[in-house]
C-alpha cells in the first residue's frame, strides 16, 4: 500500500515500504516519519508495546534508511496529515550511512548532490508536476488529431543561428546537436499535415540567467494549412490544458511548493499585444527599449506584471530580428507573422510563427543572415514541390514547469540540469 492510500483507514493494519524521512527518539517512543513517492506519514514505536528487538531496531535507524513498516492506522490530529501508524513490525532493508544533506542547503550544493536532493519533498513535487505537464502535452495534441513524430538529433545546419550550435565530430564530418526539429517538421507536414514532438534540444548559449539551459525539453508542433489566428488559439489552448491538468492532479504538490492555485486558473483567449505596443507601454512605465531590440526576460516579465500577471501573446516582431523561416505580415512587411507567449516571472515560454511559403523570400533571408542556401537544400525542396501555408511553434517545457511551480531558477524544474558550468551529476 502507498502512504497516500492509508489516510482515512482508521484501525486497519497496513504494510508500507519506504525511506526514513525524519527520525526522533526518546526513552519510551521512537518517531519515524516515513516517505514514499506518494507522501509522508508518522510511524511510532513504543517501548513495552513492541518487542524489544523491534524498538531497538527503530532506535538505530538513520535518515534515508529503507524499511518495511507494519502497523495499525490511527487517527491523530497532532500527526502530519492527521493520521499515524502505530508500529507493530519493522524490517530494515538497508541502513543508510550518514546523509550528506544536513546543514548546507545552498542552491549550488543541492545541485552538486542533485541525485540525492531529488528525494526531497520539494523536488518530488516538482517532478510529479513535470510528469503531469508532459502527459498533458501528449493528451492535448493527440486529442486534436496530431501525429507524434521524431526528428534527428544530429543535424548539418542550425535553425536558430550558428552562434548557439553545439558542434560534434561525426566520423570526421562536422555536424551539430539539434536546436529544434523545425526544418524536418516542415518536410513531414506534407505527409501527415498535423504533427508534434516532445524531445530534447540543445543551445550553446553562454547564458547564466535563471531561465536558460544548454539542454532542454522542447514541445514543438507544425501544421499544414494552419493560419496565424488558429496557431495562436492552439498555443493558448495548450497552456490552459496543461494548467487545468495540474490543478486536477497536483493540488497536494502545489501546496508543498507554496503555489497559489488561483494563478493557474486561466481564461481564453489570452490578451494579445503587438511588439510596438509593448515598447510604448514599457516606456510609459520608465523602461525604454530601442526598436529592433529583441525583448529579454526583464522586458517580458515587466510587461506581464504591468498587464495583470497572466499569460499574454506578444505579436508582430520586426522581421529583421526574426528567423529566416518566419513569414512577413502581408499587411505590413516590416513585421513578422509571429508571437511569443509570455508568462509572469519567467517570460517567454513559447515561440510561434506562420511560416514563409515562398522559396525566393527564404533564400533572400538566408543570404541576409550570412547562411549558405546550399546547406538548406533539402528544406528548400519543401517550397519547390507543393508548398502550402503552414504554421508552428516550439515551447520550452522546463520554463513552463518553472512558472507553474513558482521556481526561482529553471535548474530546479528538471532532474539533472545542464548549463554552461554544469554537466554533472
Amino acid at each position: 500500500m502507498k502512504i497516500k492510500d492509508v489516510f482515512g483507514k482508521d484501525g486497519e493494519v497496513v504494510e508500507l515500504k519506504g525511506w526514513v524521512y525524519r527520525h526522533r527518539t526518546s526513552k519510551e517512543v521512537v518517531f519515524v516519519v516515513l516517505r514514499d513517492s506518494s507522501g509522508i506519514i508518522q510511524c511510532t514505536f513504543k517501548k513495552g508495546v513492541v518487542p524489544d528487538e523491534i524498538f531497538e531496531r527503530a532506535e538505530d535507524l538513520s535518515v534515508e534508511s529503507s524499511v518495511i513498516v507494519k502497523g495499525r492506522v490511527k487517527k491523530d490530529e497532532r500527526a502530519p496529515g492527521g493520521y499515524e501508524i502505530v508500529g507493530e513490525g519493522l524490517e530494515v532493508v538497508h541502513k543508510a550511512e550518514r546523509f550528506p544533506i544536513v546543514r548546507d542547503k545552498s542552491k549550488e550544493f543541492l545541485r552538486d548532490v542533485r541525485h540525492l536532493w531529488l528525494r526531497s519533498r520539494e523536488m518530488t513535487s516538482v517532478l510529479k508536476i513535470r510528469s503531469t505537464v508532459f502527459g498533458a502535452i501528449h493528451e492535448f495534441f493527440r486529442s486534436r488529431g496530431f501525429y507524434e513524430v521524431q526528428a534527428p538529433i544530429f543535424t548539418t545546419a542550425g535553425s536558430e543561428g550558428g552562434s548557439t550550435l553545439f558542434e560534434v565530430d561525426y566520423f570526421g564530418k562536422k555536424v551539430y546537436l539539434t536546436q529544434s526539429w523545425q526544418l524536418y517538421a516542415e518536410a513531414m507536414i506534407f505527409s501527415l499535415e498535423k504533427i508534434y514532438t516532445v524531445a530534447p534540444s540543445f543551445r550553446a548559449e553562454k547564458s547564466k540567467t535563471s531561465r536558460h539551459l544548454t539542454e532542454f525539453w522542447h514541445a514543438e508542433m507544425e501544421a499544414a494549412w494552419m493560419d496565424f489566428d488558429e496557431l495562436a488559439k492552439t498555443a493558448e489552448g495548450l497552456i490552459k490544458h496543461i494548467c487545468d491538468r495540474v490543478l486536477e492532479e497536483n493540488m497536494d504538490d502545489l501546496k508543498v511548493l507554496n503555489v497559489d492555485p488561483e494563478r493557474l486558473k486561466l481564461e481564453l483567449p489570452f490578451r494579445r499585444i503587438t511588439y510596438e505596443e509593448v515598447l510604448r507601454i514599457l516606456k510609459e512605465n520608465g523602461m525604454e527599449v530601442p526598436r529592433g531590440k529583441d525583448l529579454g526576460a526583464k522586458e517580458e516579465t515587466n510587461i506581464a506584471k504591468i498587464l495583470g500577471g497572466k499569460p499574454i501573446l506578444i505579436t508582430h516582431y520586426p522581421k529583421e530580428i526574426m528567423a529566416f523561416y518566419k513569414k512577413r505580415d502581408p499587411n505590413n512587411p516590416k513585421y513578422a507573422l509571429n508571437f511569443n507567449l509570455i508568462v509572469p516571472d519567467v517570460g517567454e515560454v513559447l515561440d510561434a510563427s506562420e511560416r514563409e511559403p515562398d522559396i525566393n523570400e527564404i533564400i533572400k533571408s538566408l543570404k541576409a543572415d550570412g547562411a549558405d542556401p546550399k546547406d538548406y537544400d533539402f528544406y528548400l525542396d519543401t517550397r519547390r514541390y507543393g508548398s502550402v501555408p503552414h504554421s508552428g511553434f516550439g515551447m520550452g517545457i522546463d520554463r513552463v514547469v518553472q512558472w507553474i511551480c513558482g521556481l526561482d531558477s529553471i535548474q530546479e524544474a528538471i532532474p539533472f540540469p545542464r548549463t554552461i558550468k554544469r554537466v554533472e551529476p
